[in-house]
């Protein structure tokens, strides 16, 4: 009877490290096809027809098109209208999308509306959970800039989208001519902690994997953050889940809230002190939009008055995905921005 306990718990050892093996795979480059072309003033890109399931939420006059950055590194971009630029970038595990509701309470006949989506996510490439860094989202999204070949804009950046964006601008500083903040973070860790449960729980191997990964869809939990949960229905979620679940590599999520420093010793730290530093020499006009219903972000507003001291603030009752819930106080913000500009 011994003997075959222990056989029984060697075979269950045996097939847990396998598990753990298998969860915890680095996983595998995904890079995706387009068809024909588009053509911008910088230049022809390549044409990304979108699905009936994405394209059905958007209005008329989109762009669907992929800037390769890199070899096999495709940003998948939408964009709508003509005139001044606006660059809209969001976080995890969203896309590009996130801001078709801002976009459509914009005038398109005097903004050109810019919404790439960060490798990983949507659309764009898969790339291994080890090259999710910092460093490397921030010269994939200065690549897109670089290849649209834009001399000015008015910047919008939510999560993710917040220091990676600002990361880009500033390796091309004289680009930023004002900002709209939405819920995301400019500043350095100065003390060891985790922005939520879900972070601690995300950054431990195999865990992380588990809960996030194979029992439950990130994805699943969004309407949680939000003020109002029905802001996100399912059919919402599949627009942004599908596209990286059926990708064959669904790995940016989790990598993505990897990424998210935990003190001053996180590999992302040191990238986060030349955005901080760069944040605070900014003299252009800014205002903040909030969504104090944020359970992650909300609490990080009183750091960001401080990053824009004469920055106009709206609160409103939107979650951490306020596009979702309150696009017309964002999409007024950027033309006050933008009406400073011209």
């Amino acid at each position: 009877m011994k003997s075959r306990i222990l056989i029984s718990l060697a075979v269950i050892a045996v097939a847990a490290l396998i598990f753990a093996g298998r969860v915890t795979l680095d996983g595998e480059r995904v890079v995706p096809d387009g068809d024909g072309t588009v053509a911008l003033d910088a230049g022809d890109f390549e044409a990304f027809p979108l699905p009936d399931y994405a394209a059905q939420y958007l209005t008329q006059g989109y762009k669907s098109y992929f800037v390769e950055v890199e070899p096999g590194i495709k940003v998948h971009v939408l964009e709508v209208g003509s005139g001044f630029p606006l660059l809209l970038l969001h976080g995890n595990p969203t896309s590009g999308f996130l801001y078709r509701k801002v976009a459509e309470a914009l005038p398109t006949d005097r903004v050109r509306v810019i919404m790439p989506t960060l490798v990983g996510l949507g659309f764009s490439s898969k790339v291994p959970a080890s090259e999710h860094t910092l460093d490397n989202h921030i010269r994939w999204i200065h690549g897109v800039l670089e290849q649209l070949k834009l001399t000015e804009l008015v910047y919008a950046g939510q999560d993710w989208g917040g220091p990676i964006g600002m990361g880009a601008l500033a390796r091309s500083p004289d680009l930023l001519k004002g900002v709209v903040v939405l819920n995301t973070f400019f500043n350095a860790a100065i003390e060891e902690g985790d922005l939520s449960r879900g972070h601690a729980i995300a950054k431990r191997p195999v865990v992380g994997e588990l809960l996030l990964e194979v029992l439950v869809s990130i994805f699943e939990n969004l309407p949680r953050n939000q003020g109002d949960p029905d802001s996100l229905p399912p059919d919402v979620l599949d627009l942004y889940a599908r596209p990286v679940e059926e990708s064959g590599n669904a790995k940016a999520p989790l990598a993505m809230m990897r990424m998210v420093p935990d003190g001053p010793d996180h590999p992302t730290t040191p990238a986060m002190r030349v955005i901080e530093r760069y944040v605070q020499g900014l003299d252009i006009p800014a205002e903040l939009v909030w969504g104090m219903n944020d359970p992650i972000l909300a609490k990080a507003l009183p750091l960001m008055k401080q990053n824009f001291p004469d920055a106009l603030v709206t609160e409103t009752a939107g979650g951490h995905f306020l596009q979702e819930e309150v696009p017309a106080p964002i999409a007024a913000a950027l033309l006050r921005v933008m009406d400073q500009m011209i």
